[in-house]
């Protein structure tokens, strides 16, 4: 069979074989009287072997060792070709995540593209003050997908990068609160922390509808970050969890502070008290406990779950000050000549301040 024939059969051009012939790979049988180069069954038989190892992404060189060596293993080799593909997938994926992200920010000219991406790969720069100046730059002069910055954040350890990337994520609007929850179920709980702060920090009523979900969350340091905030803007859901942070010591000057702001409202102001008082009175109503347990400001609390200790009660204690009405005034009046001499001063001094104002 002439080289035309075999290019037809195989689908392997004329140029490629004679190509694999100055390879080595494939010499034909022979050559008719004209000189042309003529290929038996076998021949062809090697040319779709070749042909089958090169889609697997073989070199010619190792395609060659595959099929002229006697004692060859081809596991080694099939296994750095499976760790060079995937690779490759990860860096074309990489490519096109970057493609969208540029496509998303719309650019109006090239100068603005090459902005763009200019500042993708600031964000993803190993220097933190370089992200940072990137974070801070982002939605001034260049528009950069909020998705962009939604997986900066969710991915970054440094403290003062994260408070620039949840600055630009608050700036840049969009629908990162809905990015972000994906964060909330992620399995790191660095990264449930990560998302739950920056949800805290966006405006929009979708991030406020986050956050009374995530009330419910079984990461103990979700919910204490949720109840902050949503105590901030005036989510009475977050009572129960500000309370218990009060007892735990857990960030409890800001949960305390937190239930001060909720008791603007009167009605709730009796509700805050009321839950105060039932804790003074009945104990601990049970711990986070758990390896996520921490959270912000985390030191423990001072008894086990059934009963609690002096210093938890005069916390709750503190936490009556700020609370208005004749629920706490009440309470206060009691606490002033409780038995535990710390808790009866801090009634009596609290009570004089009331007084006075």
């Amino acid at each position: 069979m002439l080289i035309g024939d075999v290019a037809r059969r195989s689908g392997v051009s004329a140029r490629m074989l004679r190509h694999y012939e100055s390879l080595g790979l494939v010499r034909p049988t022979g050559r008719t009287g004209s000189g042309y180069r003529r290929y038996s069954e076998e021949d062809i038989r090697r040319i779709l072997h070749i042909e089958s190892l090169r889609s697997l992404g073989l070199s010619l060189r190792d395609v060659g060792r595959a099929l002229d060596d006697p004692g060859f293993a081809p596991a080694e080799l099939v296994e750095d070709l499976i760790r060079r593909t995937r690779e490759r997938i990860a860096a074309e994926t990489e490519l096109l995540t970057r493609l969208r992200r540029l496509d998303a920010a719309e650019p109006a000219g090239w100068e603005e593209a090459l902005q763009v991406v200019s500042l993708l790969q600031a964000l993803e720069s190993k220097s933190p003050g370089t992200r940072q100046r990137a974070a801070l730059s982002a939605g001034e002069d260049v528009p950069v997908p909020v998705e962009a910055l939604v997986e900066a954040v969710l991915g970054e350890s440094d403290p003062i990068v994260a408070g620039a990337l949840r600055w630009a994520l608050a700036q840049a609007g969009g629908d990162g609160a809905v990015l972000l929850a994906e964060g909330l179920r992620a399995p790191e709980a660095e990264v449930r922390e990560r998302a739950v702060r920056s949800i805290a920090e966006l405006p929009d009523g979708t991030a406020t509808a986050l956050l009374r979900d995530a009330l419910g969350n079984p990461d103990a340091v979700v919910r204490r970050y949720a109840a902050l905030a949503l105590g901030a803007r005036g989510g009475a859901e977050a009572v129960p969890t500000l309370v218990d942070m009060v007892v735990e010591a857990v960030n409890d000057a800001d949960a305390a502070d937190a239930l001060a702001v909720l008791a603007g409202d009167p009605a709730l102001a009796e509700r805050i008290a009321t839950g105060l008082v039932d804790r003074l009175t009945h104990g601990a109503r049970g711990r986070d406990d758990g390896p996520d347990a921490g959270g912000p400001d985390a030191d423990g609390p001072d008894a086990g779950p059934d009963a609690l200790g002096p210093d938890a009660r005069r916390r709750l204690t503190q936490a009556l000050a700020d609370i208005p009405g004749s629920t706490a005034s009440r309470a206060l009046e009691e606490l002033s000549r409780d038995g535990d001499r710390a808790v009866a001063l801090t009634a009596t001094y609290i009570l004089k301040l009331r007084d006075t104002r």
